[in-house]
């Protein structure tokens, strides 16, 4: 299945992110005064002196002690073993020894972004066709196997990535590994599979965008804001293109990017490098080694243009508004403005504590709802996304309006170091959490190995957000919201029209004139431009 950025960013949550602490501007609690009896944290009572039998005791009053600066150990978060296979694999062990079952995971350094140009939605196919067998494991028969074993598996595929999953037994990780390996190299397909595929992936975009307007827009505002960058295109493939995929496109494109060198397999669990290492040269060491060709990306130019992108639709029950921005990643753009971004979008965005969410949902009550992320992992630019849902009966400018002021706010006043700290540590508490978890330092790793990062961007990560400080969150957010060429997208719901009955005419003795002048035509809403997402249901407007 298609690995939308929306998912993608939950996904890291899990490793990298903890949950927003309330503060005292939208719970009603007192700001903190000072030193004295009450100024103790949340949730702590005071010690109350003896009062007379029957006197009334006043309810003790709560208060948030300022966060101090976060500190972090240099030991890093995951503690992770890393070596390469003589063929080129790269290898990730992530040892925990909380249970005994693993999360085996294989990362191949291609996605929608990779694609030939007219084959969108080839690497969400072969994402599918991949389950189709091999000689010695036929079709079906892979998920089959894991489920008899206790365990489950998946896919998924993004722009920069395409990745394989199992959680299972560790007693069980031989046999993972062997059958990954067998269809790593000896994919077969049929004619009959890849039509029957294709087909399906035409149904489940039908599903997933066509027949959902917030998709549509979504998919209209990304072509809109990439406009020369494959990152561009969606990872399921605009529609006729994906009718016209054929086996052979797949099996090419399998040949060219699926090999030892242009995969990572990371392993999570109760297991170690020393464990491991002897199954991996055992199943995946047997295969040669091959080359692929480097990534070539056409690069994103440089507009100074707003974009708005207006999506009606019948089927709206709901407006919505929402704003991109591009944004650098670990690889492209100015790196060291990665951080800083983050920790500004914990601060705009990081829960109901959030500046945008008090100001927006619980001060001006225009909004029930609002996102704001940033996602550093791409092997390209990245984007910071906004979306916002209006109070039912607001009008979208209106939301609008009170964006643009709460950004005007924050780049005129700055915020605050507690605000800065409060943000920084859910952040840095997110990345101790994330050691409970199997499966979510795989992905984590996985993710940013094959977008173009490395280990040290996982393990010194909580470091860096100790080192920004209020000027570096201030001059990432003066650069962002400083930008021309972000998109605004709209959706709205699209009034039906009825055409008027006419009224009844009493029938006249008078003749009619001989000479009639033109009939006056009310004046009809001009149809909406183009679309640059093509078969949706409702055209959007680009202006």
């Amino acid at each position: 299945m298609p690995m939308p950025r929306l998912i993608l960013t939950a996904l890291v949550c899990l490793a990298l992110s903890g949950p927003a602490g309330a503060t005292a501007t939208n719970f009603g609690f007192e700001p903190d005064q000072g030193s004295g009896e009450n100024s103790l944290p949340q949730g702590r009572l005071p010690e109350r002196g003896k009062v007379s039998v029957g006197a009334p005791v006043a309810a003790p009053a709560f208060r948030l002690t300022p966060p101090t600066e976060p500190t972090v150990s240099d030991a890093g978060v995951f503690r992770p073993e890393a070596f390469t296979l003589s063929n080129g694999l790269g290898v990730i062990v992530v040892t925990n020894r909380r249970a005994p079952i693993v999360s085996h995971m294989v990362w191949y350094q291609v996605g929608a972004a990779d694609e030939p140009e007219g084959k969108s939605g080839l690497a969400h196919l072969l994402e599918h066709l991949m389950f189709k067998g091999t000689a010695t494991v036929p079709d079906g028969a892979f998920s089959r196997t894991i489920a008899a074993n206790g365990g489950n598996d998946n896919a998924f595929t993004s722009w920069d990535f395409t990745a394989y999953f199992q959680n299972i037994a560790k007693d069980r990780l031989e046999l993972v590994m062997q059958m990954e390996a067998d269809r790593m190299a000896n994919l077969a397909l049929a004619d009959t599979q890849v039509l029957s595929e294709r087909n399906v992936v035409a149904a489940e975009r039908a599903q997933v965008t066509d027949n959902n307007p917030v998709n549509r827009l979504r998919e209209a505002m990304r072509a809109t804001l990439f406009v020369h960058h494959p990152y561009g295109r969606p990872i399921i493939g605009w529609a006729d293109e994906i009718k016209a995929l054929t086996r052979e496109d797949a099996l090419a494109f399998y040949r060219t990017w699926y090999s030892p060198a242009n995969a990572i397999v990371v392993i999570a669990g109760d297991v170690d490098a020393g464990e491991v290492r002897p199954l991996l040269e055992k199943t995946y060491g047997q295969l040669p080694a091959r080359a692929t060709p480097p990534r070539r990306r056409l690069a994103e130019p440089k507009l100074e243009t707003e974009r708005r992108v207006v999506l009606r639709d019948l089927a709206v029950a709901q407006p919505l508004f929402m704003r991109s921005y591009l944004a650098p990643s670990y690889r492209a753009g100015d790196r060291a403005k990665v951080v800083p971004l983050q920790v500004l979008a914990e601060v705009l965005g990081g829960g109901t504590t959030s500046r945008l969410y008090r100001r927006l949902v619980l001060d001006l009550r225009v909004a029930t709802g609002v996102r704001f992320d940033y996602d550093p992992l791409a092997y390209d630019l990245s984007t910071v996304d906004l979306a916002v849902t209006p109070v039912p009966g607001r009008d979208l400018g209106l939301v609008e309006m009170a964006v643009d002021a709460a950004v005007k706010d924050l780049l005129t006043n700055g915020l605050s170091e507690a605000e800065l700290n409060r943000a920084k540590k859910r952040l840095i508490d997110g990345a101790v959490f994330a050691r409970d978890s199997v499966q979510g330092p795989a992905y984590l790793f996985g993710m940013t190995l094959a977008s173009g990062g490395d280990v040290s961007d996982v393990e010194q990560w909580p470091q860096r957000v100790v080192a920004v400080t209020s000027e570096d969150v201030m001059a990432a957010a003066r650069w962002l919201f400083g930008q021309k060429g972000y998109v605004t997208g709209l959706l709205q719901p699209e009034v039906a029209s009825v055409a008027p009955k006419p009224s009844p005419i009493a029938p006249s003795t008078v003749a009619a004139p001989a000479a009639t002048t033109a009939p006056v035509i009310s004046p009809e809403e001009p149809p909406a431009a183009s679309s640059t997402a093509p078969e949706t249901a409702a055209p959007a407007e680009v202006q």
